[in-house]
């Protein structure tokens, strides 16, 4: 005989179905409602700085909710990013991660958070090419000419660093073994700091990122040897590459992308992601950002993916062929 179903059966069903559905239904319908943080692990003025606060800007107009940009700098951005690594997974805390998070896994023995395991990608927002600029009395008017005097000099070459393990010291260290000289490594605890000695001539050539650097080239203090992107940037079209300055293929670029707490609903990765890709590609922006060396990219949180997994094998390399040993 064929069971009748009764009222409490009934109930009982609707009420399984939506505790199915309600996740999705409410990150969908009510997300955000309440203002949302993004964490910049940087501090106030850096390039870092300055694309977090143009998608703060963008993010708040188009989720119709405040998203505060929030400076928080040091211990290699591990501060700022182990916040957002252990953050509840619901899209109210926001990470503008860059480079560091491929590169600290290699330079430090224990972490606390894995980029892959903790963060979930959003978008990779911009990759910003760093300059190599070196003090105007040095004899070196191009980047072949810095790397024949740093041969006949070696081990005497001072280049500056944001610090041990950034970027800026990497990108450094990946130019030494591509050109096969031996240079010394001084670091200071951000590019900032290190800019003036550079244009005291206390070292003699630095590797900042475009935003910081382009200004003093154009004032005089400093001169540019090469951009380390794989093209020229609209912003300094007239200074070559490296590639082109005598090392063909090298490339090494600082990025910045858009990442949140892993396990946050998809829902609401697919609504930040779709917001700031639009940000992202106002024309205003895109100009800024190619004012200063920056190159949107704007892609899919699967390519963000494959780019910081493809990224850390990269600085693996370096690390362990500079001998440099873990922190």
């Amino acid at each position: 005989m064929k069971r009748s179903h009764t009222r409490t059966d009934i109930l009982w069903n609707v009420t399984c179905a939506l505790v199915l559905v309600a996740p999705a239904a409410l990150a969908q319908t009510s997300y955000p409602d309440h203002p949302i943080r993004l964490i910049a692990p940087a501090a106030p003025g850096t390039g870092t700085d300055v694309v977090a606060r143009m998608l703060a800007q963008g993010l708040s107009e188009r989720l119709g909710q405040a998203v505060v940009a929030e400076n928080r700098p040091g211990a290699g951005n591990l501060i700022a990013n182990e916040m957002v690594a252990k953050a509840a997974p619901d899209g109210y805390m926001l990470l503008l991660g860059g480079s560091a998070l491929t590169i600290n896994p290699s330079m430090y023995k224990k972490m606390s958070h894995d980029a892959l395991r903790d963060l979930a990608p959003i978008t990779q927002a911009v990759f910003l090419p760093s300059l190599l600029v070196v003090h105007p009395s040095l004899p070196a008017k191009s980047t072949k000419a810095l790397i024949a005097l740093a041969k006949l000099h070696p081990a005497e070459i001072l280049f500056g660093s944001a610090g041990h393990g950034t970027n800026s010291h990497l990108s450094a260290e990946l130019f030494a073994m591509a050109a096969q000289i031996r240079i010394v490594h001084v670091p200071y605890k951000s590019g900032s700091l290190g800019l003036p000695d550079l244009m005291a001539g206390r070292i003699a050539f630095m590797m900042p990122n475009m935003i910081g650097a382009i200004p003093h080239v154009r004032s005089g203090r400093l001169r540019g040897l090469g951009v380390t992107s794989a093209v020229r940037v609209a912003a300094a079209p007239e200074i070559p590459t490296i590639a082109e300055g005598g090392l063909p293929g090298w490339e090494s670029v600082q990025w910045y992308g858009l990442l949140t707490a892993t396990k946050t609903p998809r829902e609401i990765i697919a609504r930040l992601h779709k917001e700031a890709v639009a940000t992202l590609n106002v024309p205003k922006n895109r100009e800024i950002l190619a004012s200063d060396g920056g190159v949107v990219v704007a892609g899919s949180p699967e390519e963000f993916e494959t780019h910081i997994k493809a990224e850390t094998a990269k600085w693996a390399k370096v690390v362990k062929a500079a001998g440099i040993e873990p922190q």
